[in-house]
């Protein structure tokens, strides 16, 4: 026991919080919230309320990919994003502006990339980190998880989906849920379209 602490000690990462995803079936039921050029849903997960915004962007995979995987650039790109932060080599920490009145988010993850002929997955899930400390005015979201997935239709357009762990924590009123994942979702897509076409 005491050599566990020790290396944790040692190490900066501790305990793995994040959901992983990767027991989402294609079978699970799923409940639409949004039908339009960005399609939206919601399914509850190991008591989770998961998300899924999916959109056609014509833009080749590659080219989307490289923007997914650059997490310490999300400022730029996703406007809610405030701060990303590399702590370690795929650890990253990123802190979020939520509308008035609401406190900001923040949650560190640790992620991966994966890549199947004309399929591209970068997937993530919280964990905590001693170089990270909680910060006054924000609620670390301890369970976050999510999953970038990019399917090739041809040389010019891919299938975009992101998944993501819906749960807000803190002072978010229950009510309010959908419509902030419907946002989310749309400012997710329209964010990633518009830095591709920059």
């Amino acid at each position: 026991m005491k050599l566990i602490k020790i290396i944790l000690m040692i190490s900066n990462i501790s305990l793995i919080f994040g959901l992983d995803l990767a027991g989402l079936k294609s079978t699970q039921e799923w409940s639409s919230i949004q039908k339009n050029e960005v399609i939206i849903k919601t399914t509850n997960y190991l008591g989770f309320p998961i998300c899924n915004a999916e959109t056609i962007l014509p833009f080749p995979m590659k080219t989307i990919s490289a923007i997914v995987e650059n997490v310490e650039d999300y400022p730029n790109v996703f406007i809610r994003v405030s701060n990303a932060t590399s702590l370690e080599k795929d650890i990253v920490h990123i802190m979020l502006d939520m509308p008035f009145p609401f406190a900001g988010r923040d949650y560190i993850i640790k992620y991966s990339k994966f890549k199947f002929g004309s399929k591209w997955t970068f997937k993530y899930s919280a964990i905590e980190h001693t170089l990270a400390p909680l910060q006054k005015n924000y609620i670390r979201l301890i369970h976050a998880a999510g999953e970038w997935k990019l399917t090739k239709i041809d040389s010019s357009k891919t299938r975009v989906s992101y998944t993501w762990n819906g749960e807000l924590l803190g002072d978010f009123p229950h009510w309010a849920l959908e419509r902030a994942w419907i946002e989310q979702g749309n400012e997710m897509m329209n964010w990633l379209n518009d830095a591709l076409k920059d």
